[in-house]
């Protein structure tokens, strides 16, 4: 069994080696949802990839701190430092106070990451509880002199940081390629340079969200709220922070920044960044179409989807992909998806039918080992399916009596198998309760009892063609030791 875990690092570049600070406990950082609409696939993504980060990281042992905030302040349209504030717009839109959009948005997003089957993190900061730390926070920039404050608004100093640190280092950037990217700043800006970003900014008289500070009324910048929560719960310097890949070129340098103007110390040891989604093959966005929610794939309420599909079965899917590799959306992928994933929990669900014998065919050790090795290079759950469905194959076989297995091996496999795929995976089983599933379910169980009394008979050629003619309609009768069973396979 490979012991070590290796993390790709964005920092770095490389696939590293994992050994956190204080050993035998993590601290990890994931920067949360913007609550003021409700939660798209991307950060659902995001925020699965993370949760089976946490996951495998709980199952190896590790005590972990996993801090994901609620931004509820401080973000404005297009990520810039200027321009409505997201929050207060879409409260002036609906007529109502902001926070009750904050409200609104935080209890949607909750209770979309439990119908993924996401754990909840140690803690769930939000920016407007911690206005006081980042007040500090950009006082401390001030007086290392990397900040300046212009009529009430406080600009990070990017060309003086970079002087001493190196900005971009996260996306591999140097200062001159990135300011050559950059407009020319017009009469019209109080900024010194054109890298230069706002941690406070300053209010306007119609402003609905602002708290008093050194530099006036305001509020702070989008940057320096994680800066200030990751820092206040893991530490100046800390093991883990991820997020969605397209927060590493502006939110995730600016918080390098910040945080080693402050304290003179990098931020974060490893990086990690999830990818973008497409859908058949063009990138996920509202502009071209092709961007739905959550709750418009669960019930299938999208041009583009041909019906519904369930939570594990999306995340099922969206565990076929590495979480740095750009995930596609189609409905034949996501068919295939419910499949995989039915036949996965089938699987399973036969663990306890499975009776032991005096050997075993299949080598369960390395079977286990083959798990582990998938999640500690890197989280690679598109290993660990591939090697989870080698499980579910044994599982069968051992059922259909074509494989031996002892009693060791058998509570072996049932440890690994479940381990891996309710702990780690966060997979669950899923019920259905409409009417038309329990009328199947009561016809089928019908339809077996008259097959029993037709074999009782012994007229089995009346017997067959019943099992035959069900299969033609893709329902499949297996006779077992036990008895016979129906399932609708793939």
């Amino acid at each position: 069994m490979q012991n070590d875990l290796f993390i790709f690092n964005t920092l770095t570049r490389t696939k590293e080696k994992f050994t956190p600070i204080h050993p035998g406990r993590v601290g990890m950082y994931v920067c949360g949802p913007t609550v003021y609409s409700d939660v798209h696939l991307g950060n659902c993504r995001t925020f699965i990839s993370f949760d089976l980060i946490y996951r495998f990281l709980l199952h190896l042992g590790y005590k972990v701190r996993y801090v994901r905030n609620i931004t509820d302040a401080g973000h404005l349209e297009g990520d810039r430092d200027e321009g409505d504030d997201k929050f207060a717009k879409k409260a002036k839109l609906e007529q109502v106070e902001p926070m009750e959009i904050v409200q609104k948005y935080t209890v949607g997003f909750h209770d979309v990451m439990r119908e993924f089957n996401t754990l909840s993190p140690s803690i769930e900061p939000t920016a407007t509880g911690h206005i006081g730390e980042q007040i500090e926070m950009i006082k401390e920039i001030i007086a290392n002199g990397y900040a300046y404050d212009i009529n009430g608004t406080v600009y990070f100093d990017v060309e003086k940081y970079n002087k001493e640190f190196q900005y971009g280092q996260l996306t591999n950037r140097k200062l001159e390629d990135l300011l050559e990217g950059t407009r020319e700043l017009s009469g019209q800006d109080e900024k010194r340079g054109r890298l230069d970003f706002a941690l406070w900014i300053a209010a306007k008289p119609e402003t609905l969200m602002k708290w008093n500070a050194p530099w006036g009324w305001g509020f702070p910048g989008w940057h320096i709220e994680c800066s200030a929560m990751s820092s206040k719960y893991l530490g100046e310097t800390f093991d883990l922070h991820g997020g969605g890949m397209d927060l590493q070129a502006t939110h995730h340098t600016n918080e390098i920044a910040q945080s080693q103007a402050c304290n003179h110390a990098s931020p974060v040891n490893y990086w990690l960044h999830t990818n973008m989604l497409t859908v058949n093959n063009v990138r996920m966005s509202k502009s071209a179409g092709n961007g739905f929610s959550p709750e418009e794939l669960f019930t299938g309420n999208h041009p583009l989807l041909e019906k519904g599909y369930s939570p594990m079965a999306v995340k099922f899917f969206m565990m076929q992909t590495h979480y740095t590799s750009t995930l596609d959306f189609s409905n034949e992928a996501l068919q295939a998806s419910e499949k995989g994933y039915a036949r996965l929990m089938a699987a399973v669900k036969l663990l306890d039918n499975l009776k032991p014998a005096s050997t075993s065919t299949s080598d369960i050790t390395e079977l286990e080992s083959s798990f582990y090795n998938a999640m500690n290079d890197d989280f690679n759950a598109p290993i660990l399916l591939a090697n989870l469905f080698e499980g579910a194959r044994i599982i069968n076989s051992v059922n259909d009596g074509k494989e031996t297995i002892t009693a060791g091996d058998l509570e072996k496999l049932k440890t690994a198998m479940r381990a891996f795929v309710f702990d780690v995976l966060g997979l669950k089983s899923e019920t259905s309760n409409s009417s038309a599933d329990k009328a199947l379910q009561g016809a089928m169980e019908v339809i077996l009892n008259i097959r029993n009394d037709i074999k009782a008979k012994k007229d089995f050629v009346a017997s067959d063609k019943l099992r035959d003619d069900l299969n033609k309609h893709n329902i499949l009768i297996k006779d077992t030791k036990d008895g016979p069973v129906w399932e609708i396979p793939e």
